[in-house]
C-alpha cells in the first residue's frame, strides 16, 4: 500500500491496524530500568494508605507523582 492511500484511510477514520506490523513497535523514551529507593517507614505507610484509597499499587503512585513533579519542574 502506498503511503498516500494509507494516509487517506487514516484520515477517513478507517481501521488501519491490519496494515501495521506491531511486532517491531517501540515507545521512545519509555524503556524502563529498575531502581531501588529507600524510604522511611512513615512514607511507605502513607503511600500504602493512599494506594489503598485509590485502588492502585504503591509503585503506580510513586511513578505518577515523580513524573508529575518532573513535568512541573521542566516546564
Amino acid at each position: 500500500m502506498k503511503a498516500k492511500d494509507f494516509d487517506k484511510k487514516f484520515e477517513a477514520g478507517q481501521d488501519i491496524s491490519k496494515y501495521l506490523n506491531m511486532s517491531k513497535t517501540n515507545r521512545p523514551e519509555q524503556k524502563q530500568k529498575r531502581v531501588n529507593v529507600d524510604f522511611p517507614l512513615w512514607v511507605l505507610h502513607s503511600l500504602d494508605k493512599e494506594a489503598k484509597r485509590l485502588g492502585v499499587p504503591r509503585q503506580s503512585i510513586i511513578k505518577v507523582w515523580v513524573a508529575e513533579r518532573l513535568e512541573k519542574s521542566l516546564s
